[in-house]
């Protein structure tokens, strides 16, 4: 070996039984196990350039393209719609046919997409991930996880691509309705959560999109990123490492992403080194979509698909979904050639095979049973989940004694683009979106009630008028005098507006429809204005999957703005029962904004983990205040928090307790979410102004206290030091509860911790954003620098007193 070839890579660990089926294989079979075969082809591909990509194979049958064997079959039932119970049929037919028609007869792994449920037809359509970020609630997302994985699991589905665990940015991006929100921890911890429920049914959770994704420029999908190492470690990574660590997540994909010019799936050093070999995953790296065709064709660091294999085998991508464009005929030519040592085809074929054996497709047994005769994909179950999970993630921004609405009320107007449509209602990656958007005279399989049809539902006695008003884009304002109409004759006019999810220009947010303008697409804006003029209160629901640039609802002239506006990403099928819940009062609003919501397209990118110099001051005649911070949520009652009281000192490698008693002053039963933040006062590199240490979701009846402990690892002050080594530094840290990131952090707290450099109009956006919060304490920590292992705990423990 010259000093110019690298080594060959060190074999996984694996069973007698996986060592004998490699031992057996010819290079044509191996290959064929670690790909793909996307079953429905021809103008159905719901993903990016795939026409391009050239990997239909039409005239071959399935027989032949399968006689070597093959990996994954993809989305089996999330292509196009077909009967569950039919297609389970026609599958568990096909991995017997795989068993005794192929020499080594192993069976395919079947995968396919769950970001909001099961993307199948008549599957239940839960809220997408920005709303489950809104509950701060994991345990029902963990819950919903796992209704979703018996789903597949009851269908032979063995893998689903989910979660999203990229931390949001930037809202011009088209992907934010797949996120969770834009703290790290939030992300970990719910996301975390997901993957324990749908993994707990034996369904394999994949981690998306590894690495940094989420940061492309200006908020273009497939941009190149640009962050540097202490900002990929200390903010894109913290999720996965949860998962890892925490969910035992069995599978992670790569993401499209260059950083810093160099495309992730090219990568040894992220999807090995750092991945394996420090976070101590020993799963399956499956490849995003063509991610292994585009290393030559989008990123053109390799002249042909051959050498785009040799580049992703080498840096960790062990399947290539969906299909084999690089890592059938062109790796095993390469590997012939010796240009490819084949030990890291067989390190691929392992991990593969080794999958396969957990999941039970390698036992004798596999498929034996019966498929199942009948399916209910969307049960009793199902939708109870549903509306809950809904109702959790619904954001009161604003209310000005509009709410709840009186059950007297006897004439409605309920009006906009998003108040009749039940694709407004759903993210990007259901079912209907994603796929029935190429069936449109196909029915959507499972009831869904639109807001419109809730309302009639919560208020039987009172008239409903509709109007829509407008489009959700374009500039056509011939509705406006019919919405004026119908809500100057009603008592009040529930306006709602937002988006369409969709994909690569078929919509306003989703994959691939990034944005320039963070205002309110087409001329909603306009329509709710114009029935605002009409003097009747108005309600403003945003149907979205992305935060707008509203201040002028939420900040604007008092005459001139809605009554109250209610915030709802995405919240799926029983999302429209859970919006007139709270509406009618019958659920109390107890959302929490998982992303800041900007005061205008300017102010973008903008995270609120931001250090002094990326929060406002009199030395820039910008402000990157946001129109309501991280956390914000409004509710039906009042809370107050007392007796905060923190341990004086830790050991930088040890625990501090932070506790704090949260009061319902209010008249009315609800629920907080009490949020504790930290500020490290002086550290060797620039530290956010405030950090999330830990959230409690606390249900209190009128008058009711309960005193909350938050058991925070001093691991969750950790950065990443100038010599790139994550450590815990001794030193004061300031702690503080909020109700959101901006409160105590600003007003009062603005001249400190901006040297005092701070205007009188700032401070007044500060007092307006104030809500309840306690004075900081310190926690000092103390010892020597301690650099983080991977045995330091991640997760704050919360008890409830």
């Amino acid at each position: 070996m010259t000093a110019d070839t690298p080594a060959a890579p060190a074999r996984p660990v694996v069973s007698d039984r996986v060592a004998a089926l490699l031992a057996q294989m010819t290079l044509e079979e191996k290959a064929a196990q670690i790909v793909g075969y996307w079953l429905d082809q021809g103008g159905e591909l719901v993903a990016p350039m795939a026409d391009e990509m050239g990997s239909a194979k039409e005239g071959r049958s399935l027989a032949d393209i399968t006689k070597d064997g093959i990996g994954h079959y993809t989305r089996v039932y999330g292509t196009r719609p077909v009967d569950p119970a039919e297609r389970a049929a026609w599958l568990w037919n096909e991995q017997r046919r795989l068993q005794s028609e192929t020499r080594l007869g192993i069976p395919a792994l079947v995968h396919e997409e769950c970001l909001t449920g099961l993307a199948a037809w008549k599957a239940a359509t839960f809220p997408t991930p920005l709303a489950w970020g809104a509950t701060f609630d994991p345990e029902a997302v963990a819950e919903m996880g796992e209704a979703i994985g018996e789903s597949m699991r009851e269908l032979g589905i063995h893998q689903g691509l989910a979660p999203v665990l990229d931390v949001v940015r930037d809202p011009r991006w088209g992907r934010v309705d797949e996120c969770i929100g834009e703290d790290p921890y939030l992300v970990g911890t719910v996301g975390t959560a997901y993957v324990r429920g749908l993994q707990s049914t034996g369904v394999h959770a994949t981690l998306k999109h590894f690495l940094g994704y989420s940061n492309s420029r200006a908020g273009r999908n497939h941009a190149p990123v640009h962050a540097g190492p202490r900002e990929v470690a200390d903010v894109f990574l913290p999720p996965f490492e949860m998962a890892i660590r925490d969910g035992g997540v069995k599978s992670v994909m790569n993401s499209y992403a260059e950083i810093d010019g160099v495309p992730v799936a090219s990568s040894p050093e992220l999807l090995t080194t750092l991945l394996r070999d420090e976070l101590g995953f020993d799963g399956v790296v499956v490849a995003d979509y063509f991610a292994v065709a585009f290393l030559e064709v989008m990123h053109a660091v390799a002249a042909d698909r051959g050498e785009a294999a040799a580049l992703a085998l080498r840096a960790g991508i062990d399947v290539e979904l969906p299909s084999g464009d690089a890592y059938l005929a062109p790796l095993v030519e390469r590997v012939r050639s010796g240009e490819l040592d084949e030990a890291y085809l067989d390190r691929a074929v392992l991990r593969a095979l080794a999958q396969k054996e957990e999941l039970g497709l390698l036992d004798p047994g596999a498929f034996a049973d019966e498929p199942p005769a009948t399916v209910d994909l969307d049960t009793a179950r199902h939708r109870d989940i549903a509306f809950r999970v809904a109702a959790e993630s619904v954001v009161m921004l604003s209310n000005e004694d509009a709410l709840p609405l009186a059950p007297a009320a006897r004439r409605i107007a309920v009006i906009g683009p998003n108040a009749d449509r039940a694709a407004a209602l759903q993210g990007c990656y259901s079912f209907a979106n994603h796929v029935l958007a190429h069936h449109p005279d196909h029915e959507i399989g499972f009831e869904i009630p639109t807001v419109r049809e809730a309302m009639a539902t919560a208020f039987p006695d009172a008239a409903i008028d509709f109007a829509a008003g407008c489009d959700v884009e374009g500039d056509d304002r011939s509705g406006f005098d019919a919405a004026v109409e119908v809500a100057s004759g009603a008592e009040v006019a529930v306006v709602v507006v937002g988006d369409q999810a969709g994909l690569f220009g078929r919509g306003t947010v989703g994959e691939g429809n990034d944005v320039e303008s963070l205002e309110l697409p087409g001329v909603q804006r306009e329509l709710v204005e114009r029935v605002v003029a009409t003097g009747t209160p108005v309600v403003m629901v945003l149907l979205t999957g992305r935060p707008y640039a509203v201040s002028w609802a939420l900040d604007g002239d008092a005459t001139a703005r809605p009554a109250a506006v209610l915030q709802a990403f995405f919240p799926g099928e029983e999302g429209g029962p859970a919006i007139a819940a709270v509406i009618s009062g019958a659920a109390t609003p107890s959302g929490r904004l998982p992303v800041s919501l900007p005061r205008s397209s300017g102010s973008a990118p903008y995270s609120y983990l931001h250090p002094i110099l990326g929060g406002p001051s009199d030395v820039t005649s910008t402000d990157p205040t946001p129109l309501r911070p991280f956390g914000f949520g409004l509710s039906y009652t009042s809370f107050a928090y007392e007796g905060l009281e923190v341990d004086s000192e830790a050991a930088t490698d040890g625990r501090f307790r932070a506790s704090v008693t949260v009061v319902n002053t209010g008249e009315r039963h609800g629920v907080d979410v009490v949020q504790l933040y930290a500020r490290d006062v002086v550290a060797s590199v620039t530290r956010p102004v405030a950090q999330l240490l830990g959230y409690a979701r606390v249900a209190l009846g009128a008058g009711e206290s309960r005193r909350v402990t938050f058991d925070v690892p001093a691991q969750r002050l950790s950065f990443t030091g100038r010599d790139l080594v994550r450590v815990v530094e001794p030193g004061d840290v300031e702690v503080w509860a909020g109700a959101h990131a901006e409160a105590s952090a600003r007003a009062a707290d603005a001249d400190e911790a901006t040297g005092g450099a701070i205007s009188n109009e700032k401070r007044r956006r500060g007092r307006a954003l104030e809500g309840a919060a306690t004075p900081r304490a310190v926690v000092t920590l103390t010892g020597g620098v301690h650099a983080v292992t991977p045995d330091d705990p991640r997760m704050t423990a919360v008890t409830l007193g």
